[in-house]
Parts: C-alpha cells; sequence; structure tokens
C-alpha cells in the first residue's frame, strides 16, 4: 500500500487502538459500584452510600474481665468449622500494654447469636471458668488481631495468624500462629513490624488477588516526633506493607488517598471483601477530637461513667467507608459522610464509640452484617450487629426521573451478565453494550434490551435474542447502564 494511503488508514485505526490496551479486564470477578474505576461518564445517576440497619446486640461486654474498654475486635467466617469466630480486647480499666488486658474469644453458629465458651485456659479472680483466651502477654492483648490463613499448603499449625504489639520497649508488631486459633506462640521473638505508632487495632491477611501477607497499621501522616513521650504530629492515618512468609515483611508504605488526609482515621480494618476478593473494603472509624456534643443532662445522666474516664464526653466518632484494590496504596473515598452514624442514642455521641470491628461477613443468602462497639467507656459497653444486603455497600442510583452511566472499555469472560439491583415498582434497569469507541453492537443496544423491574442478589439481564453474550468474551467494550428509581450494587459476567 502507498505510504500516502498507509498513514491515513493509521490515523482512522488508533482510537480503537487504544481504547483496547486501556481496556480493564474484568475476567468473571464482580464489580462494585463504590469507586469510579470502570466510570466514564454519568447522566442523572450518582454512586449513592447506603447505611446498614441494627439488628441487636452481638455481644455485651458485661464480664469483669471485659469492661467498658473492650474493643479492637475481629469476626471472622470459618466456613470449614461452619462457625464465626470473634476476638476482642478485654480491659476493664488498666492501662494499655499492661497485664490487666486480655484477650477473649466469642463464637457463633450464625454469626447473629454469639455465645462466651468458657475456654479454661486462663484464671481469672480465682477460677477457669471465662472465654479468655490470651493473659498475662501484655502488650500484645492489647490490639491481638488474627485472621486465618487461607494460603494454598500452610503448615496446619499455622492455619491462624496474627499480628499484635506496640512501639516502644515492646518493639513494634509481633508475628504469632496458632493451629486452632486459640491456643498461641510467637513466630519469632523480634517484632517483624517495627516503624509505625501501632496504638491501634493493626491488621492482615492473606491475599488471594496478590498472593502474598498484606498488614495495614498505624501511622500518623507527619511521623511520631518523640515516641519515648509520645509526640505524634499530623492525623491518625494508615500505612502497608507486604510479606510473602509473614517474618520478612517490605518497608512500610504509607497510604495516600483521593482526598485530603485532613480526619483521623483511628482503625482501617481493612480487609479483602469476601465476594470480591480483590476489592478491599475498609468499615474505618472516623475520630473527631474535641468535638462535644452532648447537653448538660446527657453529661449528668453519664456522670459516673465520665468520672471513670474523663475524655468520654470530650469527643466523637463513627464509622466511614474507604477501599483500596489489591496491589494498590491508595483509599478511594468516594463517601466521605458517615457509614454508620452515631444515631439516637446519645450514650453513643462519646469519645471512641462506634468503632466497627474487623470483619463483614454473610449471615444470610441476601444478608451480610458488620459490627460495631457501642458505649465505649461506659459500663454499658456493648457489641451491636448491623446488617447490609450482600454487596450493599453503595450503588450505582438514580431516580424517578432517570439516569445513566457509561463505563470505560472493559474485557470479560462468561457467558451472561449477572445484576444485583434493587428497582421500584415503576423503576427499571437496562444495559446497552457498545464497542470501545461507544458505538451500540447490534442485538445488544439498548432498544433490544428487556430491562429489569425486581429486587435480587443474582439476576440474568438479557436482550432480545437473549442472555448469551459468550461471542464478546476477550473483546473491548462499554456498557451503557440506563436506570430509573433503581439501585445496581454489583454486576459479573460469569
Amino acid at each position: 500500500m502507498p505510504r500516502a494511503l498507509l498513514f491515513p488508514l493509521l490515523l482512522s485505526l488508533s482510537p480503537a487502538l487504544a481504547y483496547a490496551e486501556d481496556a480493564t479486564p474484568l475476567g468473571s470477578r464482580r464489580e462494585l459500584f463504590v469507586d469510579r474505576l470502570l466510570i466514564d461518564q454519568m447522566n442523572g445517576a450518582t454512586l449513592e452510600l447506603h447505611h446498614p440497619e441494627e439488628a441487636g446486640v452481638a455481644l455485651p461486654f458485661d464480664q469483669m474481665w471485659e469492661g467498658r474498654f473492650s474493643a479492637y475486635i475481629t469476626v471472622i467466617h470459618n466456613d470449614e468449622a461452619k462457625k464465626y469466630q470473634m476476638y476482642y480486647r478485654g480491659n476493664a480499666g488498666f492501662k494499655d500494654g499492661t497485664s490487666g488486658e486480655v484477650t477473649c474469644y466469642a463464637e457463633s453458629a450464625d454469626g447473629k447469636t454469639w455465645t462466651k465458651p468458657k475456654l479454661g485456659l486462663h484464671e481469672i479472680n480465682g477460677s477457669k471458668d471465662n472465654n479468655v483466651m490470651l493473659a498475662n502477654l501484655p502488650p500484645y492483648t492489647h490490639n491481638f488481631a488474627p485472621f486465618i490463613d487461607k494460603r494454598p499448603g500452610v503448615p496446619k499449625e499455622q492455619r491462624y495468624k496474627a499480628l499484635a504489639g506496640l512501639g516502644g520497649k515492646s518493639g513494634g508488631l509481633c508475628a504469632f500462629v496458632s493451629a486452632d486459633g486459640l491456643h498461641w506462640q510467637k513466630m519469632q521473638e523480634a517484632a517483624v513490624i517495627t516503624k509505625g505508632a501501632f496504638d491501634s487495632q493493626n491488621v492482615s491477611f492473606w491475599s488471594e488477588a496478590e498472593q502474598c501477607y498484606v498488614a495495614y497499621f498505624r501511622v500518623f501522616t507527619a511521623g511520631v516526633i518523640d515516641e519515648k513521650n509520645w509526640k505524634p504530629k499530623g492525623v491518625r492515618w494508615v500505612s502497608r506493607a507486604t510479606s510473602k512468609d509473614f517474618i520478612q515483611w517490605t518497608d512500610a508504605v504509607q497510604m495516600t488517598s483521593n482526598q485530603p488526609l485532613a480526619d483521623h482515621i483511628y482503625v482501617s480494618q481493612t480487609n479483602p471483601y469476601f465476594n470480591a476478593p480483590h476489592l478491599y473494603i475498609s468499615t474505618a472509624a472516623r475520630y473527631i477530637p474535641g468535638k462535644a456534643v452532648l447537653d448538660d443532662a446527657q453529661k449528668k445522666e453519664l456522670a459516673a461513667d465520665t468520672k471513670a474516664y474523663p475524655a468520654l464526653i470530650k469527643d466523637c466518632s463513627e464509622a466511614v467507608l474507604m477501599t483500596s484494590r489489591a496491589g494498590t496504596t491508595a483509599y478511594n473515598r468516594s463517601f466521605m459522610e458517615g457509614l454508620v452514624r452515631p444515631g439516637q442514642d446519645f450514650r453513643n455521641w462519646t469519645s471512641r464509640s462506634n468503632y466497627p470491628a474487623c470483619g463483614v461477613v454473610q449471615t444470610g443468602p441476601a444478608e451480610m452484617s458488620l459490627y460495631v462497639e457501642r458505649h465505649y467507656g461506659q459500663s454499658t459497653a456493648l457489641l451491636q450487629r448491623l446488617t447490609l444486603r450482600v454487596d450493599g455497600f453503595a450503588s450505582l442510583h438514580a431516580g424517578y426521573a432517570g439516569g445513566e452511566m457509561t463505563t470505560r472499555p472493559l474485557t470479560f469472560t462468561g457467558k451472561a451478565l449477572h445484576l444485583n439491583l434493587s428497582t421500584g415498582a415503576s423503576g427499571s434497569v437496562a444495559v446497552e453494550i457498545q464497542d470501545a469507541a461507544g458505538k451500540p453492537l447490534p442485538s445488544f443496544t439498548l432498544e433490544d434490551c428487556q430491562a429489569l423491574s425486581c429486587d435480587s442478589i443474582d439476576r440474568v439481564i438479557g436482550w432480545k435474542a437473549g442472555s448469551d453474550v459468550s461471542a464478546l468474551a476477550g473483546k473491548p467494550l462499554r456498557l451503557r447502564w440506563v436506570l430509573r428509581d433503581a439501585d445496581v450494587f454489583s454486576f459479573r459476567f460469569e
């Protein structure tokens, strides 16, 4: 072909080639509408945060070894044993990092009703009839945070792992292992992560998506200037490190954010989401020091608790949603408002109340649960269960007037497009499949689509020719979503 004709041809092909190169490979993974990774344009549609509903008391901290400062809770769904496990700090008023702190254990068959088994492991007040799992092990009982290690080939004696510890004399976070989740030992005496503040719940897990261990832990944005006299600078925030063996860790990398680092994130509670493990969900605690909101009558009612904990009425806090993706060092904060608000109970408008547990778990075919500390620092301290629909942290939303969203180019594998959606009786969701340049594909146009009006965790969408999209697998495409009085929580090709 003459060069004069070849050059215009290349120019005409270059946009399509660029789209193909930029296409996000979804494979068959599930995507939630918690960030804007796949979103190109929105018109009349928005991303909307959904607030969980209260579902009763999961656990009262009413034993003498638990007390008003029970905190730093981890909830695990042990699918092999078909039970839920909970770990938390018991502290009735002892100084942080001292022998008065213990690590307690609870379990449940359904994630809703919890029991405190009599473990018989440690004597408390003359009796071993208690649920204390670790005792006389300061400072590790301050913030012991376990997980089940699902790494292929992990030795059975290391099936459970945990990080725990403080800075200063303890040197940082130490690594622990266990065969049963109740009897623990250190992997080595020396701390495995040493650069951080650590006076918090520091979480770790085996990442299926990254094929390594990942840890998220407390730092201050401007560092700790004087650790001995505890003079941190900046706001409480999060750093991350990775490891292949849980002993040797990479240097800590401070997480970035698409929002200014202006508020205190006290605990990040970052974990892979059970329904989409490439997506890390953080039901984090936002701490607001110095914001006192109680009136005189409320302060009077809390007088006894305030005497035991003077800071009780000086601050407030709430849970927020942050997300991250496997292999990245950035938090997405599409939703700056509170995920779990203090609510109408004034006892939750107090210092360090409303901190979430680490772990969002499925507790029904269409339900997942998260757990939040309430009444922190008070004689009525408890853990509350809250629920959302599966995948229901946030949604692509449009009201009665309607709206639409078009994705960036993507590729997929699979035969059908599955949606988790909810519409009103007058509402609907339709999907048009376009080529990478935005041109509707024959048989997959908006007019061909059989719009859905329903509320379903898993519904396949189709077109006049059917729901089979396997002929399009592997090709760079865009999805145009058209909604009316509807929410789409997630989608997946499979």
